[in-house]
């Protein structure tokens, strides 16, 4: 049996080995133009939304060419008023052959376009939007940027909404997704990267960050884990978040992705890098901090006093999502002398008639509570949150009064569920509501000693975790003064001089010393002129 599973795997990676070697193996373009229109309508199965349009350049100059792109990726309207009119308008010299770089730099006044000799460069170019130009007798085209096509304007983004913010959300436009970050740090230290991954999808994946504010380490290290993929396809970040991530065998997130242009923004001017992909409006952003997912952009916008209370509320509602139920399951198991006396007494008359122990009444409930989640999540938006809140209505109340829940396991559940949603990022709640199960079976089993130990155990885990190399419970540990500025704690913006430690690069000043507490020349009482009287 060993052996049989070694010769295939040996079969699958000589097959996969020779689909690579076929796949980047050059071929010349042919100098027919017949042959070329041929090979295309071949490899591409003679596909419909295929475009070939075949022309001759003037009447006077007879000159076969013909042009190729895809129908919906291309925008036809630039195609034939910039392509097509101005090749078949041409009057070159009677006694002249047509050449390559009269169409380029004579008669077509589009920009970005490049000669192409080989197929496996042809075929990418048209498949991601180009314009390709064939003329007879000629073994080289012509790939003229012509990207269109119908895509979703700029919209609020409906995941990261803030009210006080930019309105701004990414879409699945990558290009788009860009330039709306190059519109808030318009410096020319903004640098981009473009690569494709899947051999399949030829996906377009472009790497930003800032030059000297970002480290070079850093970048380097993600350019590797980058071009390592080798993957058929890439339809979301989220497939490229698995395989360049630190640590994998982890529910807590070791990069943090976002929809808002203005929170990239923030995040490229502290010294992170954002990756972008093609046909996502989430783009990834690294490296991060465990304090960074209680973060809001709202944070930046609001005096520090009134962050500093939000950030501490998320914070509270995080760990309420995570030790609710087993807090109560410890609590009514093995621990009921901490709770008040006429509490304890109520909770044991609506437990009279319950039949189960705490233990599986939340956990009865906590899953009815997560599939009604679900429900409302997959069905349609009209209907999603109606049947979540009114099923959870329904479902609660008959468990009452079915005698199977009591009615404080409800209001433990509820606020729990409620919790989780006061989050600001979703992959830190979806995690808190992983391990929430995992807390309730400890508390089930040593009370609140149990849940001490997984408090010690999820610490020392967070602890042992990098995020390209950060570490993820920095500034707290290890232990940063000058960071602690920006965590669980929103100090001023005009205290805030440096960028963090473990992130930034060589140019780590924010601001200038000269930059700091407002302090107005005029004195904040009130001005009275010589006679007395209030100005």
């Amino acid at each position: 049996m060993p052996s049989f599973f070694k010769k295939k795997s040996s079969s699958y990676n000589k097959k996969t080995g020779q689909e690579k070697k076929k796949e980047y193996s050059s071929s010349p373009l042919s100098a027919v133009l017949e042959e070329n229109i041929e090979y295309i309508k071949t490899q591409t199965g003679n596909s419909t939304d295929i475009v070939i349009r075949s022309f001759k350049h003037s009447p006077r100059f007879n000159t076969k060419s013909a042009i190729v792109y895809l129908k919906g990726l291309t925008d036809s309207q630039t195609v034939q008023e910039l392509l097509i009119e101005p090749l078949m308008k041409s009057n070159p010299a009677e006694s002249d052959p047509i050449s390559m770089e009269d169409m380029i730099e004579g008669y077509l006044p589009l920009g970005n376009m490049e000669q192409i000799k080989d197929w496996n460069a042809l075929f990418p170019a048209l498949m991601s939007g180009h314009t390709i130009i064939f003329v007879d007798g000629y073994s080289v085209a012509i790939s003229s940027a012509t990207e269109g096509g119908e895509k979703r304007a700029v919209e609020e983004p409906r995941t990261q909404r803030a009210i006080r913010g930019s309105k701004e959300g990414f879409t699945e436009s990558i290009e788009t997704n860009i330039s709306l970050v190059r519109r808030i740090i318009q410096n020319p230290s903004l640098w981009t990267e473009t690569m494709t991954i899947g051999r399949v999808t030829k996906t377009k994946v472009t790497i930003m960050y800032l030059k000297g504010i970002a480290r070079d380490d850093i970048i380097e290290e993600l350019r590797k884990r980058l071009e390592k993929i080798d993957i058929d396809g890439v339809l979301e970040s989220g497939f490229l978040e698995q395989y360049i991530e630190d640590q994998s065998i982890s529910a807590f997130p070791t990069l943090y992705h976002s929809e808002r242009p203005d929170a990239v923004a923030g995040n490229l001017l502290e010294g992170r890098f954002a990756l972008f992909v093609n046909g996502t409006p989430f783009v990834l952003l690294g490296p991060v901090v465990f304090v960074q997912f209680f973060q809001s952009i709202e944070d930046y916008t609001e005096r520090f006093y009134i962050s500093t209370a939000l950030r501490f509320l998320r914070v509270l509602v995080f760990f309420i999502s995570l030790i609710g139920p087993a807090t109560y399951i410890a609590a009514t198991t093995f621990h009921q002398e901490m709770i008040p006396t006429q509490l304890l007494i109520a909770i044991a008359a609506q437990r009279e008639s319950v039949p189960f122990p705490s233990f599986v009444e939340a956990l009865i409930m906590e899953v009815t509570f997560e599939i009604l989640r679900e429900a409302g999540i997959r069905m349609p938006e009209a209907i999603g949150s109606a049947i979540s809140i009114v099923g959870a209505l329904v479902i609660g109340q008959a468990a009452v009064q079915a005698g199977v829940v009591s009615p404080a396991m409800v209001i433990i559940v509820a606020i729990t569920a409620i919790s989780s949603f006061a989050t600001p990022s979703f992959s830190i709640a979806i995690s808190a509501r992983l391990l929430r199960f995992l807390f309730m079976i400890s508390a089930a089993t040593f009370g609140f000693f149990g849940m001490i130990l997984g408090f010690i155990i999820l610490v020392v885990h967070l602890c042992s975790l990098r995020s390209f190399g950060v570490p993820y419970m920095s500034p707290l540990a290890p232990f940063i003064p000058a960071d602690l500025n920006d965590t669980f704690v929103r100090g001023p913006l005009w205290a805030d001089r440096k960028r963090p430690a473990f992130i930034s690069g060589s140019n780590n000043v924010r601001q200038s010393e000269s930059t700091g507490r407002p302090q107005p020349e005029q004195s904040s009482e009130m001005v009275t002129d010589q006679e007395g009287d209030q100005q």
